[in-house]
């Protein structure tokens, strides 16, 4: 097992309360596997991926419970200094703003380099060198002379590429991706989309990746886990979510994609907008929003059901919800 995530919990205290921005989430990632967090903004994929690479704002988050597993070692457990050393050499972070990512100051060769100079302690000109390397690598036009240009004379696809070059750079075990095709065009999102997968067969390194876009993740991804409110509410291999979800959410996520066979009919859209993290509903989170919600729905929790063939939903209906679409 490469990472594992065991019942983790993360909070803001804010002046309106307690936001539970991850509410006992665990999840696991072997080597070269994908696995792709989907949800609405604010669901708590980013927080999670963030609470993983020790990046997160402290305060005012804070893990308050909960295990992060890698290469056999709890994280949580560890001194900045090595946490430090493991991130960028052994488990990297692809932003989804490139351009705020990137120091506006430096040269993308400089950036590139210095995580050779830092981590493998080359010279400057070894590790310009490389940079020219990775930048032909993730098929940058004109590398040699682009080297020396700063991150705005880049375009949003060229800078994508850049970040993706800095997060493969020390061969890392582990990618996580977060929403690496926002504010992109169809075509460029295509070609990031292929470019990781790529380098994940090449490196064999888990790949952890983050969207709202169930359209982007159809063919990379090999398994799947829907967040709601701060919770994993379902998980399955890829095909089985798509065909036949076992959650209303997932549902209503795959109902709201627009598709050829369904021209001139309106596009679904799911009913209300997600809770307040510091207000969030009794029982089931997604139960003011679901067309299937009981009496029971707005009283107790449901748990992770094990749904069979390594899936899990956390709906006291999930055969019903699963079952309507196979029939």
């Amino acid at each position: 097992m490469l990472l594992e995530v065991r019942d983790l919990h993360v909070e803001f205290r804010t002046r309106d309360g307690v936001a539970r921005a991850v509410d006992g989430v665990s999840y696991t990632v072997d080597a070269g596997e994908t696995l792709a967090v989907l949800g609405e903004s604010g669901s708590g994929k980013s927080v999670t991926a963030q609470a993983v690479m020790g990046i997160l704002d402290t305060p005012p988050a804070r893990i308050t419970r909960g295990q992060i597993v890698f290469q056999g070692r709890d994280l949580l457990t560890l001194k900045e200094d090595e946490r430090r050393r493991i991130r960028g050499a052994r488990m990297s972070m692809i932003f989804q703003d490139a351009l705020s990512a990137l120091n506006p100051v430096l040269t993308v060769g400089d950036q590139l380099g210095e995580m050779f100079v830092v981590h493998r302690g080359m010279s400057k000109r070894d590790a310009r060198a490389r940079a020219l390397e990775l930048m032909d690598q993730v098929r940058i036009p004109g590398a040699a002379q682009r080297v020396r240009d700063y991150p705005h004379q880049f375009s949003g696809g060229m800078r994508q590429r850049i970040m993706i070059a800095m997060a493969i750079a020390l061969e890392p075990a582990l990618v996580i991706a977060d929403e690496p095709t926002t504010a992109l065009d169809v075509t460029v999102q295509a070609q990031v989309m292929d470019l990781l997968d790529e380098l994940q067969r090449e490196y064999r390194m888990g790949l952890v990746l983050i969207t709202h876009d169930l359209g982007v993740v159809a063919d990379v991804a090999d398994r799947i886990a829907v967040m709601y409110a701060g919770r994993i509410v379902e998980s399955a291999p890829v095909h089985d979510l798509y065909k036949a979800p076992a959650h209303p959410y997932t549902r209503g996520l795959l109902d709201s994609i627009p598709r050829l066979d369904h021209k001139g009919r309106e596009l679904y859209a799911i009913k209300g907008q997600p809770p307040n993290l510091t207000h969030v509903p009794p029982g089931c989170a997604f139960h003011p929003r679901c067309p299937m919600a009981r009496d029971i729905c707005r009283t107790d929790p449901p748990p992770l059901y094990d749904a069979g063939e390594g899936r899990r939903s956390a709906c006291h209906f999930w055969r019903e919800c699963r079952d309507d679409l196979r029939d």
